[in-house]
């Protein structure tokens, strides 16, 4: 599988070169164009090499600079799509937490389907207010974000109301993992384990626990959401990245699906957590 991070360097590559094709069609250089566009050689060079992303009034004065304005609208729209497939956590989380949970609600209520694969913590629809404090609050230490995690605890709850309102439907698959390792104290987990349990139950919900045991089609990947198997978001260490590719989005339903292969569902599943939650004595 292809770094997602990857596929969007190939986006704007791709995006550098309709523009570079267009100086050259317009038949002028390098330079001209920046005389044109009132700014230096060196920054058309950047922008052709896909070196720096250029704006939309940067598309704007090359397209006018090469006699193709009506080329810019297309442009923008593919230049946006290229930047907002890897956004880093730092520009997402420079306000803070909250105003990203809150982001998220739109397309969580609009979506049927999801399909939900954690393999480093319980998946955010799951959480309860102290394992997602526990967790938020370490992330707001490690990126050193506004601190205003109380709000965003909140605002993860109430986007959590898709698990039990209206017509959606979740297929979660979690690492075994993900039940050992201690986010906030004993309590704190035992409380959160406890809750798996009876999500469970609801029948909007299929839970699957991947044993460190059951023999793998697919290695353990990072942590993604597919969306009415239209759309996937990843999350890495540095980004979250959006795919919409169908190629790429069939890719990770095929990851899903041999993952699923091998998940412990029903009695299997509870007993997992059940032992996960004896081993925090």
């Amino acid at each position: 599988m292809s770094s997602p991070s990857s596929k969007a360097q190939e986006a704007r590559e791709a995006v550098a070169g309709r523009l570079r094709e267009m100086r050259l069609d317009a038949g002028i250089t390098g330079r001209e164009l920046a005389v044109r566009c009132g700014w230096s050689e060196s920054k058309s060079s950047r922008i052709e090499h896909a070196k720096t992303p250029p704006s939309d009034a940067d598309i704007r004065a090359w397209c006018e600079a090469c006699g193709m304005p009506e080329q810019a609208g297309d442009l923008i729209a593919a230049n946006r799509q290229a930047d907002s497939m890897y956004v880093q956590w730092k520009r997402l989380q420079r306000t803070g937490l909250r105003r990203l949970q809150e982001s998220g609600v739109p397309l969580y209520e609009q979506t049927r389907q999801f399909h939900v694969y954690c393999s480093n913590v319980v998946p955010g629809f799951f959480q309860t207010p102290g394992y997602a404090t526990a967790l938020l609050s370490s992330i707001a230490r490690f990126r050193g974000t506004p601190d205003d995690v109380s709000e965003a605890v909140t605002a993860r709850m109430e986007r959590s109301h898709v698990i039990r309102e209206g017509d959606h439907r979740f297929a979660v698959l979690v690492e075994e993992s993900v039940l050992r390792y201690r986010i906030g104290t004993p309590e704190v987990m035992a409380a959160q384990l406890g809750y798996l349990l009876s999500a469970m139950a609801l029948p909007s919900i299929s839970l699957g626990i991947i044993p460190f045991s059951a023999p793998r089609e697919a290695w353990p990947l990072e942590t993604f959401t597919i969306f009415d198997r239209q759309r996937v978001h990843v999350e890495t260490l540095a980004a979250s990245i959006k795919e919409t590719q169908p190629s790429e989005v069939a890719l990770y339903l095929k990851a899903f699906g041999n993952m699923k292969k091998v998940a412990a569902y029903g009695a299997d599943a509870r007993a997992l957590i059940t032992e996960a939650i004896a081993a925090l004595d």
